[in-house]
């Protein structure tokens, strides 16, 4: 079995402050593994007291020698990249904000489905509306709508009914 060759610049002691400092339990273990082999301990003592196989100290060995403490992290994926584009979703955004006309569309306030229905008009791209409620949120809006307003309502009315005597609100 060839050996381990483990880079040097740092001794196992500092390993295992290092270890002790680290905010990841999982890349703490790794660093102590790697220190122990450092020490002499055997390549499967060293896996087995982090809780790992000597294949996969193996591997964390090679990822710690090419790019230091910062390669025994995991790496996490980008992720899937989002359908619409920066400018689709800024258009978007606009379309949401500005709302609907209810003379030009029918439309009195736009829902889900009526966003998912212009996102396939304008950007060939379909949606479900839960996955449009995502795009929403991911753009900084909610999906809770304003109460409805009446269009002949009186705010002076309001105002001298809220101020009549016996009225449950000047009771609070």
């Amino acid at each position: 079995m060839a050996a381990l060759d483990i880079r040097k610049d740092r001794t196992p002691a500092v390993l295992r402050r290092e270890a002790k400092g680290a905010n990841d339990a999982r890349v703490a273990r790794r660093i102590l593994a790697i220190a122990n082999a450092l020490d002499g301990m055997s390549r499967e003592d060293a896996a087995r007291s982090a809780g790992m196989d000597r294949q996969t100290l193996r591997d964390w060995v090679l990822r710690y020698n090419a790019h230091g403490l910062d390669g025994l992290s995991d790496r996490s994926g980008a992720g899937r990249p989002p359908r619409l584009t920066a400018d689709e979703q800024a258009e978007l955004l606009e379309i949401v904000l500005a709302g609907s006309d209810p003379e030009i569309t029918g439309i009195s306030a736009y829902t889900r489905e009526d966003l998912a229905t212009i996102c396939a008009e304008r950007f060939g791209k379909s949606f479900h509306p839960s996955s449009m409620s995502r795009v929403l949120k991911r753009l900084g809006l909610s999906r809770q709508k304003t109460r409805p307003s009446h269009p002949m309502k009186d705010p002076a009315a309001q105002a001298a009914f809220k101020k009549s005597p016996g009225h449950p609100a000047q009771n609070q």
